[in-house]
């Protein structure tokens, strides 16, 4: 069994400790928090043994009345691998943590890319992962655009990527986040940093990318133009991303005519949070003109990183192949 800690328990953090629970080669260790709150109390509650991020702020939790088992430093001795779901910025400053227990780690897409020694998309570079000491699992946005360029790329090949993202404001728990009532090009300059960051996936991939956030927190939207190198028609485009289990083609019969259904949706099926793995990608949207695909597809910002998450484990521990790896992950979770 592959031991893992997990060093943040908040919107990312505790989605990968119940995926990883789930799967059938792996155990959680542990979870680390920062200060004690009702995530604290749920994960106690969930049966994961927590550890005090700070040490100095290790009494809060026994005035709060919320069982430790100890430091982030145990955590992290105990580990195989640990996943860092700090907020953006902290896990470059946990490291050196890491690295002096020598412990693999992994980092989610908010670290600045050369915190790790790869960039991660099971789909798309399973392989350049293997062994690494210190992996970055991509954005939501890049993990969507990841899981969708791989198998355009193998198919028909790709000259150009134009990419739009109509980005929520904030997660639903963010009350601090805007906009409010307003539209921003964010940024207003091109590119936004989606683009770049596809590129540490593909680094041959000509792609632009221009960003806007929306006063909404369900999930975000891409307007997506992909100029193929060859011209299928558009049933052969929706064929190819149908077989590809972590997209979800929306049927039109469904009647999901934005992200509020296509939540609703995730719900009725019983996901645990509402969550949506895949990308939801509107089946009829897909469009050829020439050479030139057009489609929408909408990524749940909370947990689509999740299963690369868990297939990221596999990669740094050598312990599957990419497609052993997400077929594993997928029917744990119920992909």
């Amino acid at each position: 069994m592959i031991r893992v800690g997990i060093n943040g328990y908040g919107t990312i953090g505790k989605r990968v400790a119940d995926a990883v629970r789930d799967q059938p080669d792996m155990e959680v260790v542990g979870v680390a928090k920062t200060r004690p709150n009702f995530e604290a109390e749920r994960a106690v509650a969930r049966g994961y043994d927590l550890y005090a991020a700070i040490e100095d702020r290790a009494s809060q939790f026994a005035d709060a009345g919320i069982e430790t088992a100890g430091l982030v430093d145990e955590l992290v001795a105990q580990s195989d691998v640990v996943v860092d779901a700090t907020p953006s910025g902290i896990g470059a400053q946990n490291k050196e943590l890491y690295e002096e227990y020598d412990t693999p780690a992994l980092y989610q897409g908010g670290e600045d890319a050369d915190v790790a020694d790869v960039s991660f998309n099971a789909r798309g570079n399973f392989d350049d992962a293997r062994n690494a000491d210190h992996v970055r699992v991509v954005s939501c946005n890049t993990t969507g655009l990841s899981r969708l360029l791989a198998p355009l790329r193998e198919e028909y090949g790709v000259e150009k990527a134009r990419v739009t993202l109509v980005r929520r404001g904030g997660d639903p728990g963010q009350t601090s986040r805007g906009p409010i009532d307003d539209i921003l090009p964010n940024p207003i300059t091109l590119p936004s940093h989606h683009g770049p960051d596809v590129n540490t996936i593909f680094p041959d991939l000509d792609i632009d990318t221009l960003g806007l956030k929306v006063p909404a927190t369900l999930m975000h939207m891409h307007s997506v133009n992909v100029t193929l190198e060859s011209e299928p028609s558009a049933d052969d485009v929706r064929d190819l991303l149908e077989g590809e289990s972590r997209i979800f083609c929306i049927p039109p019969e469904f009647d999901i005519d934005g992200t509020g259904k296509l939540k609703e949706y995730a719900k009725d099926l019983g996901r645990p949070r509402g969550d949506v793995w895949e990308n939801g990608l509107w089946s009829e949207s897909v469009t050829m003109e020439g050479n030139d695909l057009y489609l929408f597809q909408a990524i749940h910002q909370e947990s689509d990183v999740v299963p690369e998450n868990v297939d990221a484990i596999r990669a740094v521990t050598d312990s599957m192949d990419g497609a052993e790896s997400i077929e594993t992950t997928n029917s744990a979770l119920g992909i």
